[in-house]
């Protein structure tokens, strides 16, 4: 389904109310993320009891339903000199392919680029890196806007095995906020 332009889903963060929705949103997607990432449906708890200043997640909502059209970590964020952080996301069932997920991963990339007195993380790079294969993935990367760095060899342990990642970087200048497109 093609973006209208329209806003059809917003980003928040994960709490405790969100576990059962986020159970079912995993299991029903298994199928769709499991060659990628793991399926951790029991995994919400965990992630909430993480979240810090290294990691931030942010759901993904359906606005005419409030169902759970993804989730996006934002992970290994280090600020100082650096102000970097590495982004992982996973879309769910129904609503993979809709493009909901880019309008959604659209906003988190505005906040994670906005002045942290604006209420937004104060990045200044985001890096995404996806397994070779997965095309989806790096379309997704591309139509963010994110440029191609090279190539890490064995770079993440998933699925029993070291796996290869292409390496997607995009700053703060580069970006074209949500507000002006």
């Amino acid at each position: 389904m093609p973006d209208d332009g329209g806003v059809r889903v917003t980003i928040r963060a994960p709490r405790p109310a969100d576990v059962v929705a986020y159970s079912e949103a995993v299991q029903r997607s298994a199928e769709h993320i499991g060659r990628w990432n793991p399926v951790e449906p029991d995994g919400l708890p965990e992630l909430l009891a993480r979240q810090g200043p290294g990691l931030r997640t942010f759901l993904i909502v359906d606005e005419a339903t409030g169902g759970l059209v993804g989730k996006c970590n934002v992970a290994n964020i280090v600020m100082g000199r650096f102000c970097n952080g590495a982004l992982g996301y996973d879309s769910y069932v129904p609503y993979a392919g809709t493009g909901m997920m880019t309008e959604g991963m659209r906003l988190v990339l505005d906040s994670c680029f906005a002045p942290q007195e604006h209420g937004g993380l104060g990045l200044h790079r985001l890096e995404i890196n996806v397994q070779p294969d997965n095309e989806r993935s790096i379309a997704m990367a591309k139509r963010l806007g994110f440029r191609h760095e090279g190539f890490t060899p064995r770079m993440l342990f998933l699925g029993g095995a070291w796996r290869d990642h292409e390496r997607f970087a995009l700053t703060a200048e580069e970006r074209t906020p949500i507000a002006r497109l």
